[in-house]
């Protein structure tokens, strides 16, 4: 069998996720071969010599051990947007709530308000009207 150039650099699966493991320990302890100091997939993908689009095609649970080392796991980046999301709801189910209470209010005020409206009505009236008498200040 016959081999050609391009062909010659493929490694296994095994291998290369153990190539990119290697740089990214590397990376962590502090003594890359190729000067990079900061964790990131770009960073392990060029220690190794491969794409970055490698790594994340076709080794996620190496990009997710990069992640995790940075500490941004997709787990626990779900995980803290779960935990806001619960908050979140409670202060919206809460708002919605007080929302409530206060229309009830809203209805309770507007009813006395039609009910002082009419009264006041009323008192106007009696006041304009000379044949009309209020009883109750009269026997006082």
């Amino acid at each position: 069998m016959k081999f050609t150039k391009k062909a010659a650099h493929y490694k296994p699966a095994e291998d290369r996720e153990k190539d990119l493991r290697l740089a990214l320990y590397r990376i962590q302890k502090g003594r890359p071969h190729s000067g990079e100091t900061k964790i990131t997939i770009a960073a392990v993908a060029r220690e190794a010599g491969v794409s970055t689009a490698l790594i994340h095609n076709y080794y996620p649970k190496v990009a997710e051990a990069i992640r995790e080392a940075q500490g941004r796991s997709s787990r626990a980046m779900r995980d803290v947007k779960h935990h806001d999301l619960v908050a979140e709801r409670k202060i919206s189910a809460a708002y919605r709530h007080e929302i409530e209470e206060l229309r009830a209010k809203i209805a309770s005020l507007a009813s006395l308000n039609e009910v002082l409206l009419d009264e006041n009505r009323v008192l106007k009236a009696k006041v304009k009207d000379r044949k009309v008498t209020d009883l109750g200040s009269a026997a006082l």
